[in-house]
């Protein structure tokens, strides 16, 4: 482990050098990869140097205590060799971590798309509020949002909604959202006060980039029809929705919510390069579990991952057990401790692995 540390922070000092080089600095594609590069190991490096101040504070204070020394001086040696050694112990754990094979999809981008599943309007409506939950969250994480495509009900609420949300590590975060979440709740349209179960779901596929995958054009078949408002409405005199089909695949991506068909099959494509290599990550990933299951990020996206229960104002997060009583506050885009927590408990699941010889 220490050699690997050590190569770590060789490489960080490299990278230092590099980002100071006028060659590098004027290759902006470069310059970015390498800034990107060093700000990924930079907690690593930070933690490993703290850990060798401490492993010299424990033998400077060993060698201390083995002087002739008055009871006074004796006592203050053995309480800094003491705390030095516990800090020793959770440094160790922190470098664990931050040593755990990283996801290489980590740092992406995400496009994210929430549905309304069983449940009807009221579904359709916890669509929407699932929808608001997660804007919130990207805003108070300083991210962007776009939404590429919505099929809005006549009551407000979505039967489909397709956002991009781009920023830091991104993916890192929301990765553990891909699920059935189920709402509890009084419908609106419910007149005897009984609570009723509906369920939305969302998938959160990182973005593809062109060097991960290419679509080639005998793999694609691209139709061009014109845009349509709920129940047919015609909205568009010019042929502009886009449906794009993968067909080794067989992944179909509509969009028509812009008036340009350029832009409205750039975004088509957005979403089925995600889809695309998602669905081949997948694969990979269903081979790979066959010998070992991953405790959250991976699991069926059909599985019910969260309960959303209104009258108690309780939300359940079966995977790991958590249960908090502040729904309103999570609606309104405070996540990060159930986020927290999933991160926590991965990392605590994957350092077993580690010792057991698994990962």
């Amino acid at each position: 482990m220490y050699d690997q540390l050590q190569s770590v922070e060789d490489r960080y000092e490299e990278l230092g050098e590099l980002l100071s080089d006028p060659e590098v600095i004027s290759d902006t594609k470069r310059f970015l990869a390498l800034s990107k590069e060093e700000a990924s190991i930079r907690d690593t490096v930070e933690t490993y140097r703290r850990y060798k101040k401490v492993l010299e504070s424990i033998s400077d204070a060993e060698e201390m205590l083995g002087e002739k020394l008055d009871p006074e001086e004796a006592e203050m040696f053995k309480e800094e060799l003491s705390n030095a050694k516990k800090e020793k112990e959770v440094l160790e754990d922190q470098i664990k971590i931050l040593l755990l094979p990283k996801d290489p999809n980590d740092d992406k981008n995400i496009i994210m798309e929430i549905r309304g599943a069983a449940g009807g309007d009221e579904a359709a409506l916890f669509a929407g509020d699932l929808f608001n939950m997660y804007q919130k969250y990207a805003e108070a994480q300083g991210w962007k949002t776009e939404v590429l495509d919505a099929n809005v009900t006549g009551i407000g609420g979505y039967k489909e909604v397709i956002m991009m949300i781009q920023g830091d590590s991104v993916f890192s975060k929301l990765k553990y959202e891909s699920g059935a979440h189920r709402v509890q709740r009084v419908p609106s349209t419910e007149s005897q006060g009984r609570i009723h179960t509906s369920t939305a779901t969302v998938v959160v596929l990182p973005e593809a980039e062109d060097v991960e995958i290419e679509i080639a054009d005998k793999d694609l078949r691209v139709d061009i029809y014109h845009a349509s408002g709920a129940g047919g409405q015609h909205v568009n005199k010019t042929a502009s929705a886009v449906r794009l089909t993968h067909l080794p695949s067989g992944i179909v991506v509509a969009m028509q919510d812009e008036r340009s068909q350029i832009k409205n099959r750039e975004k088509a494509m957005k979403v089925l390069k995600a889809r695309v290599y998602d669905y081949y990550a997948q694969a990979a990933q269903s081979e790979y579990d066959a010998n070992r299951k991953s405790a959250v990020g991976t699991g069926d996206r059909s599985e019910r991952i969260r309960t959303y229960n209104f009258p108690q104002n309780r939300v359940t997060d079966h995977r790991i057990g958590l249960t908090i009583q502040k729904l309103d506050q999570v609606l309104n885009g405070k996540l990060d401790e159930i986020i927290d927590a999933l991160i926590m408990y991965d990392q605590t699941q994957k350092l077993e692995e580690l010792n057991n010889g698994v990962i």
